[in-house]
């Protein structure tokens, strides 16, 4: 049930098509997200990806077909309409976008000041408990240029957490880490999603953070929908171009992603 009574797809794109010039990079793309699902949006680099989750925020509009987002078609939003969907739907970046001014602790402070309904020690306590979550606790004093690649991320979580979303997007959130640390970052997204129910959606190139976070994965292949379903179906997938991608992924094992 969504927050207005509402039932079906907390996210849906219906044959959304989106070209830059003569760059077809979404084409009649369809698949859902059911509330409380992990979806994860799973290709090669460069093939519209990411692209979706800029269409999800409403950053891109689609050329055409329809983006329904928290049970609202957004496909003809404002950005002053977008702002209300935003509250509810929110993204980690590849790159964190923390504020580098501020402390680890203040970045995640930042989304509950907006709140005005919190005192200063309930917004502590607050920000002690998402870090905690998120395993950066003892780092709430540092700047994110103190911080690796895959602990800004951890810290970018928390503060996505920190708006207190029904939805979360992840770009790429194992790209430029080491394997450990992409490891990490798998458990804790699992791990959110099973605390929290969490609707969220996951663009990755990375399988085995598909096998493990996903309930569903939509597969892109040259703007298209190639498969979508759970990861067993996409074992069984008679299409070539999946197994050659699961099996590439098994030649990858030894290397660090």
């Amino acid at each position: 049930m969504g927050s207005n009574g509402q039932t079906g797809p907390y996210i849906e794109f219906k044959e959304v098509s989106k070209s830059f010039g003569d760059n077809l990079v979404l084409d009649q793309v369809s698949f859902d997200v059911i509330p409380g699902e992990t979806v994860c949006i799973l290709g090669r680099s460069g093939v519209g990806k990411s692209v979706s989750l800029q269409h999800i925020m409403g950053f891109l509009k689609p050329d055409a077909g329809r983006v329904i987002v928290a049970h609202e078609d957004i496909t003809d939003y404002s950005e002053d309409q977008m702002e209300g969907i935003r509250k509810k739907v929110t993204m980690v970046f590849q790159n964190g976008a923390l504020f580098d001014s501020l402390s680890v602790g203040e970045n995640v402070a930042f989304p509950l000041r907006e709140h005005k309904d919190l005192s200063e020690e309930q917004i502590l306590q607050i920000v002690d408990g998402l870090l905690e979550m998120v395993g950066v606790k003892e780092m709430r004093d540092l700047l994110p240029s103190d911080l690796s690649t895959g602990m800004k991320r951890s810290v970018a979580i928390a503060r996505a957490l920190a708006a207190r979303p029904e939805c979360v997007l992840y770009d790429e959130p194992t790209t430029m880490v080491d394997p450990l640390m992409a490891q990490l970052l798998g458990d804790l997204i699992k791990r959110l999603k099973a605390q929290l129910h969490l609707t969220s959606v996951v663009v990755t190139h990375d399988m085995r953070l598909a096998q493990k976070l996903a309930d569903r994965i939509v597969f892109l292949h040259e703007a298209k929908v190639l498969f979508f379903g759970t990861y067993p179906e996409m074992e069984e997938s008679e299409e070539p171009i999946v197994q050659e991608f699961l099996k590439l992924d098994e030649l990858d094992l030894g290397e660090s992603a």
